[in-house]
């Protein structure tokens, strides 16, 4: 324990336990205490529990454990962390398929697959460890994400800044699953466990905690009490899709339910502890505690995904529209957005036989199949929301917010919290102009916004 807790040390900070230090480790591993210690080795025992206090630190740091706290327990943490290092140089390795995870080792391999010692050792650079993998609730590409520097940023921020959380927000259909997916397919190397879990039944904490144990504690000897000793230890990605199905409906935009306020605890947990794992995050808003998590912890960011923009002509081109000439103009009218995009191809086809100058010669936006899924959104906001919604969308062109409109009842304070809570909503966009900033509502949502009885009645 003491060889190896030096090993691990110099392999962090480039300098060897100094004799004091090691003479003070050793003898804790042996369950001695500090007079003892300083006696032993002809030093004071103030000394000792000076060079001790820093020595814990040091060790809290590389071991990434809370040394400082559980002395007592420093011999099992060692151990802990040896079985650890064991479990990561094992010759097993990971069979993955229809959604199950099998954990094959030497004996598994049919005669066909059986290695020679030689071949072991030629291959023990590539396999290294052992990597699982839980994508059960990760949803099938239905169609290409071609988003290569929305990709490029978020690979940065969590492998090179490493970036413990990371929220990726976007309106339903803008495809942050579709790129988290292709994240995934990116990083996978990186990581010894990957899981994938969809919120979208609303789960509370202690079931997904309870779920999430099953898996990471079926995969090793070591069992810890909790997710966050295992993200601690090994290098995990965690997804979690659906966040928004954990947050209050009707109420300022990141509120969680009743009941639910444990996923926030455990949100800030990971982002204070050093580690190198990662929680992504998929959400229609940003959870409240996030947002000001993000003012004081470099380790927790947040990505609104954007609309495909050019990129979107191909999937006009793979539903065979016509009039190349307008894609352009179809894509901006409806953001960019991929499931709109595809929802409103299907009603040209059907409709104008795949014109689609024909559909933009339409008098007003049309939104068709579109209406379920902006209702969804609708009904998570509050009244003040939809008061600021009304007024957006009855403004030809992006406004500034200096002081609140005579329009609206809204005390100042009321209506710029209102605002900044449809922005961590990604329901209003915020523009540039003459060096200042305006807001205004996407053509999609301004038309939708039109049409709603609780919109006039505003």
């Amino acid at each position: 324990m003491l060889q190896w807790t030096g090993e691990q040390v110099f392999a962090k900070t480039g300098k060897p336990l100094d004799s004091l230090q090691r003479s003070i480790l050793e003898g804790t591993l042996q369950g001695k205490k500090y007079p003892e210690i300083a006696k032993n080795s002809n030093v004071s025992h103030h000394h000792v529990k000076k060079v001790g206090s820093k020595l814990w630190k040091l060790l809290s740091d590389v071991l990434q454990e809370d040394i400082k706290l559980t002395q007592s327990n420093v011999r099992s943490i060692i151990l802990g962390k040896i079985e650890l290092s064991n479990i990561y140089n094992s010759n097993n390795y990971v069979q993955i398929g229809n959604g199950k995870i099998n954990v094959c080792g030497e004996n598994n391999n049919s005669p066909a697959e059986s290695r020679s010692p030689s071949s072991e050792r030629d291959n023990s650079d590539k396999v290294d460890r052992e990597r699982y993998h839980d994508l059960r609730d990760a949803p099938e590409l239905n169609w290409s994400c071609d988003r290569p520097q929305a990709l490029s940023t978020l690979k940065e921020w969590i492998i090179e800044k490493n970036t413990r959380l990371v929220t990726l927000l976007g309106l339903s259909g803008i495809g942050k699953t579709a790129l988290a997916v292709r994240l995934v397919q990116l990083l996978q190397d990186n990581y010894d466990y990957i899981i994938w879990r969809s919120l979208e039944n609303s789960p509370t904490w202690s079931d997904l905690q309870t779920n999430l144990m099953q898996f990471f504690s079926q995969q090793q000897a070591t069992q810890f009490l909790s997710p966050l000793d295992y993200v601690r230890s090994h290098p995990c990605l965690i997804i979690l899709d659906d966040v928004q199905q954990i947050l209050q409906s009707r109420e300022l935009a990141g509120e969680y339910q009743p009941g639910y306020e444990d996923y926030g605890t455990f949100f800030k947990q990971v982002t204070k502890f050093p580690h190198k794992s990662c929680l992504l995050l998929l959400s229609w808003e940003k959870p409240r505690d996030i947002a000001t998590l993000e003012g004081v912890n470099r380790h927790c960011r947040s990505f609104q995904l954007q609309g495909l923009g050019a990129s979107g002509r191909e999937i006009c081109k793979e539903r065979e529209l016509t009039d190349p000439d307008k894609w352009l103009e179809l894509i901006h009218l409806y953001s960019g957005n991929p499931l709109w995009l595809n929802i409103v191809a299907t009603m040209i086809i059907e409709l104008f036989n795949g014109s689609v100058a024909q559909f933009l010669s339409c008098p007003t936006l049309c939104l068709g199949d579109l209406e379920p899924l902006l209702q969804k959104h609708s009904q998570r906001l509050s009244s003040s929301e939809k008061q600021v919604m009304f007024w957006l969308a009855s403004q030809e062109v992006a406004v500034e917010i200096s002081s609140p409109p005579e329009t609206i009842p809204l005390s100042p304070d009321d209506f710029f919290t209102a605002v900044q809570s449809l922005r961590r909503r990604c329901l209003i966009d915020k523009v540039a102009a003459n060096g200042r900033s305006g807001f205004t509502l996407q053509p999609v949502i301004k038309e939708y916004v039109k049409n709603q009885s609780w919109a006039r009645s505003n």
